[in-house]
């Protein structure tokens, strides 16, 4: 097989964003970093040691022929689950949900890592059944128990962020392999009957809901969230107010340098900064589906097709949900937000994709 270059485009596009997440987490997190008695640089320095790593594993990736992780697909698949239940039975209580693993050095998020499994376990198994894809119980039903049980258990926590983001994934996958439309309404229309029960069940998420739709409702409640990221977003203007200027970070906008830097980006940055990074992403969803179509394989087409869709949807999701286009739900933009477990599996992941941009037509 004809080995080319890997798409050097796709990796200046990450390493951007990356080098910008460095330096917005630097700027976002500084107002708790001092709070807690830190270096002002505290979460930049951590998320840059995170990002070294990162970059090594994108590198050993670009290296390791995809093919070989085929070998891997059942350990990775039982190890994600393992940890989606571990962390239920262990993890302490933050915020409001059990999510992270301590691990001393950083706190581990299994749900990160389960969807990375989830799409090397579909890309492997579609890959296998090929036109079987188009039988419901073949196509839907089997993977789709697998892909139940991770949402389920990643519903536990409770993360509905990241269950639309798998959920979601799985629906791209189907639809890449060749699944039949109507095999995909279906699945589509129970995937939101879930949401519904789950919001209904909830009652902060209704109350997220109705904040959505109306945040000056209860603007000191529910709908605090929305309305400071939206004041930080407009006080940006066209080139915002510089770096390290805004005043939503100072105890204003919480979750600053996490879910929300895409709001303190568009501050301190302004519109430029913001129309910047979905460029960016656009660029990337723009390779990375056309590796997918140029794979020579068909495990090569759906595991590049299943980690564009989970990149792009998840910044997707956050994007929306800070400039209060979608409901609040946590998720962090891939490749700025802080967070070791969110940073390694996207770079992890993003290696994989160029490795099978070598071996595409």
């Amino acid at each position: 097989m004809k080995r080319n270059p890997p798409d050097l485009f796709l990796f200046m596009i990450v390493l951007t964003l990356v080098m910008i997440g460095l330096v917005m987490v630097s700027s976002a997190g500084a107002p708790e970093a001092l709070n807690n008695g830190w270096s002002v640089f505290h979460f930049g320095l951590k998320q840059l040691f995170f990002a070294g790593i990162g970059l090594a594993l994108l590198l050993l990736m670009m290296k390791v022929p995809y093919q070989r992780l085929k070998r891997i697909t059942i350990p990775v698949a039982g190890a994600a689950i393992f940890f989606l239940v571990l962390v239920l039975l262990v993890a302490e209580v933050t915020k409001g949900s059990r999510r992270w693993i301590d691990l001393g050095i950083f706190p581990f998020q299994p749900s990160e890592f389960a969807k990375l499994a989830m799409i090397m376990f579909l890309a492997h198994y579609f890959a296998e059944i090929r036109k079987g894809i188009g039988n419901f119980i073949i196509g839907i039903v089997i993977p789709g128990i697998f892909v139940a049980l991770i949402c389920f258990l990643i519903l536990l926590e409770p993360d509905l962020g990241t269950t639309i983001v798998i959920f979601a994934t799985f629906l791209m996958m189907l639809f890449c392999g060749g699944a039949r439309i109507l095999h995909l309404g279906l699945l589509a229309a129970a995937g939101i009957a879930v949401a519904c029960v789950e919001i209904k069940m909830k009652a902060y998420r209704a109350e997220r809901l109705t904040a959505f739709l109306n945040p000056w409702r209860d603007p000191q409640g529910a709908g605090w969230q929305i309305i400071q990221s939206l004041y930080a977003l407009g006080s940006g203007g066209p080139f915002g107010l510089g770096l390290g200027m805004g005043r939503q970070k100072f105890n204003y906008l919480p979750e600053a340098h996490t879910d929300y830097i895409f709001s303190i980006l568009g501050e301190e940055l302004g519109l430029l900064g913001t129309l910047t990074v979905i460029i960016l992403f656009f660029f990337l969803a723009w390779r990375g589906y056309k590796i997918a179509v140029s794979a020579k394989d068909p495990y090569g087409r759906m595991l590049a097709a299943g980690i564009t869709s989970y990149l792009i949807f998840q910044a997707i999701l956050n994007i929306g949900v800070v400039t209060s286009t979608l409901p609040v739900t946590g998720v962090p933009l891939p490749f700025l937000s802080y967070g070791g477990s969110s940073l390694l599996v996207s770079m992890f992941s993003v290696g994989i994709l160029l490795n099978i941009s070598k071996n595409s037509d």
